[in-house]
């Protein structure tokens, strides 16, 4: 088994997608008016709007709800990512800190309340590509 996306339920599908594609210089692909993917090479954040729901089973999921998960995105420079995200960004959780488990990171909120991690490895060990970093490419 393989972990291939991570999705968002909203009920703005048209603000989550643009955020996210602003965040991560990612465009989009529609699949359909209610459903959208931002594609990395580690993986894929889907976006459906809430009227998909039904689709999955009443009441199996509510947009804005969510208070336990964290996207995490690997980049270059938190600080400098946390200077381009000044205008994007409405709330930012911290500022850039050096974590106990190797990562500097910036933790923000979307405009849906999701909490998104942006981070990059300042431990040798927590580096892509090292014997006992997390195999992560650039």
């Amino acid at each position: 088994m393989q972990l291939t996306a991570t999705r968002i339920i909203t009920d703005d599908l048209d603000a989550l997608v643009a955020f996210y594609e602003k965040v991560t210089g990612i465009s989009a692909t529609r699949l359909h008016p209610m459903f959208a993917e931002l594609r990395t090479g580690l993986g894929t954040l889907a976006i459906a709007s809430s009227a998909t729901v039904p689709l999955l089973g009443a009441d199996a999921a509510e947009a804005r709800a969510n208070r336990s998960v964290i996207l995490d995105f690997l980049v270059d420079d938190v600080d400098a990512t946390r200077d381009a995200l000044r205008d994007v960004v409405e709330v930012f959780v911290n500022e850039p800190t050096d974590m106990p488990w190797g990562n500097r990171s910036l933790l923000l909120r979307d405009p849906d309340g999701n909490l998104v991690n942006v981070f990059t490895p300042i431990s040798e060990l927590r580096r892509p590509g090292t014997a006992e970093g997390p195999g992560l490419t650039r």
